[in-house]
Formats: C-alpha cells, structure tokens, sequence
C-alpha cells in the first residue's frame, strides 16, 4: 500500500483508499495536524467539519474555484473535449479546470483553453457563476473566442469536436448539458 512520506510518519493517509474525488476535491479529513503532527481533533461549527488544534492551527475546508469557456465555431457548434483525466476521464467536457493559487481568473480561463484544446482564446462575457450543495467546488465560466490556432487535443484530453446542441455527447458534469443551453438559447 503506497503511503504519502513527505513528512515522515506524521501524514500516515493510504492514497490506495481515496477516491480521485477527494485527491482532487480534498473531501477527505486529515488523520493528523499538517502543521504539527498530531492526532487531528475535529469540532462541528455552522455545519462544517473544522479541525483545530492545539498548536493554534485551523484547518477550514475552504471553497475551490474552477473556470470554463464555452468557445463556438461560425456553424453555432460548442467546442468539447474528451477528459484524458479523472475526474469522469473519458467524458466530454469544455475547457475547464481550477484557479492556481494567485492566479487571476480570466487568466485560468486562457490557460485552461490552451492546456486542453491547444488555442488561444480571448476571454468574452461572464456567463455565470455555479454551485451546488455539498460540493466545494466554484464554477465561474466565461464565453470565448479562438483568436490563434485549430483545436487540437493536449495534455489533458484525447480529443476535441464542435457538438451541436441537439448531438452533445455524454458531458463529464451533469450541470454542464444545462449551462451550455442556457447560453447558446440565450446568445
């Protein structure tokens, strides 16, 4: 069993029983303090789990912001992109992924587009901003258009198309089916 040792025996949390959505969503309690090593000790305060410890260190499950674009060719088509990752890897999905710390939104948006379908975007109108109960994940998406390159798969997908609305393929994210019409009814 692989056992994460970056600090020695103090994180003792067995990878091979996590979920890729608590690597990725940090859904899981940390066994012991990540500050001082101790057996963490949790409290319930306004319906969140916090751990506290007696070192002074806080632990909030803090919210994680994502950012998406919803880019469309001349023939009002959606560009999608076959997840070559998990979450939900081998689904459809548009370009999207998580903030880096100190990084400016609009400035994930572009990356994101780049690292998944291979072209630069210009980052257009806010469409909305999504949340659902339980989850600590943001989504802000914006609407973009492609100003250099053709859509090509990159890292992080095994291929790109332009869908209709009537021929989505099976989308990675339930609420995605609704925000991409939502925006192409209203644009």
């Amino acid at each position: 069993m692989l056992e994460m040792a970056l600090l020695g025996n103090r994180l003792p949390v067995s990878i091979s029983s996590m979920t890729h959505l608590d690597i990725m969503h940090g859904t899981s309690d940390f066994n012991y303090c990540p500050n001082c090593g101790v057996t963490a000790v949790y409290s319930d305060e306004n319906g969140q789990r916090i751990l506290s410890c007696e070192c002074g260190y806080v632990h909030y499950k803090d919210p994680k912001v994502a950012v998406g674009v919803l880019i469309r060719d001349q023939d009002n088509r959606i560009l999608l992109m076959k997840r070559a990752h998990h979450p939900r890897k081998g689904f459809w999905s548009y370009p999207s992924g998580y903030v880096d710390y100190g990084e400016q939104v609009e400035t994930a948006a572009k990356r994101e587009v780049m690292e998944e379908v291979g072209v630069e975007v210009k980052i257009g109108e806010l469409i909305g901003v999504y949340s659902e109960e339980g989850s600590r994940v943001i989504l802000v998406v914006y609407q973009g258009a492609i100003i250099s390159g053709s859509p090509s798969p990159g890292e992080e997908s095994e291929e790109v198309a332009y869908f209709s609305l009537s021929e989505l393929p099976e989308m990675a994210f339930p609420r995605d089916v609704g925000i991409i019409g939502k925006w192409m009814d209203e644009n």
